[in-house]
């Protein structure tokens, strides 16, 4: 106790001297003038002191969160640094007041796991080799030291790093955001953050390891690590939907990254397309796979989303438009007017020539080459009052002539691949075999319509870029791509043509692939688009749920299928599982006291979990009429409020709350197959620390073999 005290009493006086010159520094740089004028000089120092401002707004109120300890080899004696969200510069001293936690020097407190060898890192001078004395985790909130924790001390009794910090984070409730992890990064969450950027990452993580947010603190580290070299504006993020994006809003924030485009791979490309078709509702989809077994549809995996999704699909699009590209410049004469004709074979040579040019930048250029041919002939007619009349002419016939040769847009010539009953030239015969007849009858009709279904997004994506190339500054510097067990291969070949070095961070979980009538099955199906370069790393820790809830999840998708691997739970004792077996007409009753029980507990946020949105619009209409308020949230959802929710079991993916009720977890709702297995282990895997399945009747048979905790409303 003495020791611990002592250490709080210096930790204390370190905030307080700490906080005082970052006080002092903002003040000033606050007190001066922006420079907004033309010199370039001052203008770049005006840049670096609002980085400076930048960096002492976020350590204001939480300065740091770590200390280490170190004795680099050759000087003598240790030397505290004091790691945060943000680097701060000390005014009196060329050491810093706090280093960045993405500094090379910094990476030891994530990657240092106790034991007395040697620690190194590696700076820019080359490796760094010395002791670690001691490693310290500090929380302060507002100002306030509230704990410290000494998870290593040189010499000392137990010589292995303490979970206790970790524990104690994860312990606390969760509000309605995702929060940053930069003070309880572990050592392999450390070795992605930190991996090269144009090393394309393949992370299957199970639920809670930490998958997104480790996502989220690489693009920090990339910025800060390759500021020269790569632009935040130039970095995106595909997440699987809008109410996700709006759930992982703060965390870059936090960590003082600005600028990195947020968007879903469908508004993605609807605004690329510029919007030339609408998207069917989505709804219809989900209904199909995720309401009750009334639609009666046959699970396969050769239906029209996964071959449109499929890399040979995409083959056979890049093939007609091969020969289209190769057979698209007419080829007959051009005739400007009678007894003035541009050859045939010297627009094909022009139309070579131009072969580094997409498509529609070289018919661009033909035409404007065939106008500055009529300019040059119109000039060689002496009579002047004859030019304007065989300009005119000539005009008329070039855009007579260019009809044969069409103006395509994505949407025209994907329409054009579907044709029965006038097949382009382009489209050989065995392609046209290949493809099904369900799906060319139907995509044909909703070509006519413009409105076309989201697997149809990544070949109007790929026809786009076919037809008009993409530029450099277009191109992207990093790509994010969340939940990509959902993501069709032919999604992820769009996406790699438009990244610089196949810089990418791919994550996902293969036994939340509740989507894989679109997805992948296997990650070797987007390891091969990388051509084996990829580096693959799989996250077997989870840090959301506590063991009780971890272990009977794993039950759940053991019983359905054979995972990649089990999620490995920390050392977070809670409540046990509560399977309710609940009469139909005391169920609203019952999730009304459930509800009342946790809130009276301080839980923050609640989930109330279905298999339909059907069902969740009626129990929301009876929980209403009993007096009990929650946020209803449904498929077209873009913002999530926290607090009590209800929502369709699919929809929780990705999120997270203090407690889960999963309602109907029977065997009408749940059958013994591998989709129903995954959906429902992401509904219980979505819980921190309260799990309740409520069911009437006979439970499905994925909770056969579960032990069952049993609770009396």
């Amino acid at each position: 106790m003495e020791k611990f005290q002592s250490a709080y009493r210096c930790e204390q006086q370190q905030l307080s001297q700490i906080a005082a010159e970052i006080e002092n520094q903002l003040a000033k740089l606050e007190n001066m003038p922006r420079y907004a004028g033309e010199d370039l000089t001052e203008q770049a120092l005006e840049d670096v002191r609002e980085r400076a401002r930048k960096s002492l707004r976020i350590a204001k109120e939480e300065p740091y969160f770590g200390r280490l300890d170190f004795e680099e080899d050759g000087q003598g004696k240790p030397k505290p640094l004091y790691i945060g969200k943000a680097g701060v510069a000390g005014e009196e001293s060329v050491d810093p007041l706090i280093i960045d936690w993405r500094a090379p020097v910094a990476s030891m407190f994530y990657s240092f796991t106790g034991g007395e060898e040697p620690a190194f890192y590696n700076s820019p001078e080359g490796l760094i080799e010395g002791d670690i004395h001691l490693k310290r985790n500090i929380a302060i909130r507002t100002q306030v030291l509230q704990r410290v924790v000494d998870t290593y001390v040189r010499g000392g009794d137990d010589p292995s790093v303490s979970d206790e910090f970790l524990l104690y984070r994860l312990g606390e409730n969760k509000d309605h955001r995702l929060r940053d992890i930069v003070s309880t990064i572990q050592s392999e969450q450390n070795d992605i953050i930190r991996s090269q950027k144009n090393t394309p990452l393949i992370i299957q993580g199970v639920a809670g390891s930490g998958k997104t947010t480790v996502a989220l603190h690489r693009l920090a580290y990339l910025i800060y690590e390759y500021r020269e070299h790569i632009l935040a504006e130039k970095m995106i993020i595909f997440a699987p939907n809008a109410m996700f994006l709006d759930y992982i809003s703060n965390v870059l924030p936090e960590l003082g990254v600005g600028g990195i485009q947020q968007t879903t791979f469908n508004d993605w490309a609807l605004d690329l397309l510029d919007h030339e078709i609408k998207l069917k509702d989505p709804s219809e989809k989900l209904f199909e796979w995720f309401e009750i077994r009334e639609a009666k549809r046959i699970v396969t995996d050769d239906g029209p989303e996964k071959f449109k999704g499929s890399s040979a699909f995409m083959r056979m699009i890049d093939e007609c438009f091969n020969k289209y590209e190769n057979s698209a410049v007419p080829t007959k004469a051009f005739v400007a007017w009678d007894g003035t004709a541009l050859a045939a074979d010297t627009i094909q040579r022009w139309y070579a020539e131009q072969e580094r040019y997409p498509l529609a930048k070289r018919r661009e250029r033909i035409t404007n080459r065939i106008k500055n041919w009529i300019d040059s002939e119109v000039k060689k007619v002496p009579e002047r009052h004859l030019q304007k009349e065989l300009k005119k002419k000539a005009s008329q016939r070039l855009r007579s002539y260019l009809k044969s040769w069409p103006k395509h847009t994505p949407l025209s010539f994907y329409q054009s691949l579907f044709n029965e009953k006038k097949r382009p030239e382009y489209v050989p015969q065995y392609i046209a075999e290949n493809i099904p007849k369900s799906i060319v009858k139907t995509t044909f009709q909703n070509c006519k319509k413009k409105e076309l279904e989201q697997e149809d997004l990544a070949p109007l994506v790929l026809i786009h870029q076919r037809l008009n190339g993409i530029e450099r500054k277009d191109k992207f510097h990093h790509v994010v791509i969340d939940e990509a067990q959902d993501f069709s291969p032919f999604q992820i070949e769009v996406l790699k043509a438009r990244t610089t070095g196949n810089s990418f961070t791919i994550l996902g979980d293969l036994s939340q692939g509740i989507h894989d009538y679109q997805g992948i099955r296997e990650w070797k199906e987007i390891q091969d688009i990388f051509a084996g370069a990829a580096g693959y790393f799989e996250l077997e820790k989870s840090y959301r749920s506590t063991m009780e809830i971890i272990h009977f999840a794993n039950k759940i998708i053991s019983a359905g299928t054979k995972p990649v691997s089990l999620a490995d739970p920390v050392f977070r004792s809670g409540e046990e599982v509560k399977t309710i077996e609940v009469p139909p007409d005391e169920r609203v009753h019952s999730i009304i006291q459930t509800v009342s029980k946790l809130q009276t507990d301080d839980v923050n946020s609640i989930a109330i979990a279905l298999r339909t949105e059907a069902e969740c619009f009626k129990l929301h209409s009876e929980l209403q009429e009993a007096g009990l308020t929650a946020h209803l949230i449904h498929s077209g959802q873009r913002e999530y409020g926290g607090g009590l929710s209800i929502m369709p079991v699919y929809l929780t993916k990705g999120l997270e709350f203090d407690a889960v009720l999963l309602i109907d977890v029977d065997a009408d709702h749940y059958e013994q197959t591998e989709r129903d297995a995954k959906l429902l282990y992401v509904g219980c895997t979505r819980a921190l620390h309260d799990l309740w399945l409520f069911y009437s009747s006979e439970p499905s048979p994925l909770l056969r073999d579960v032990n069952k905790g049993h609770e009396i409303i």
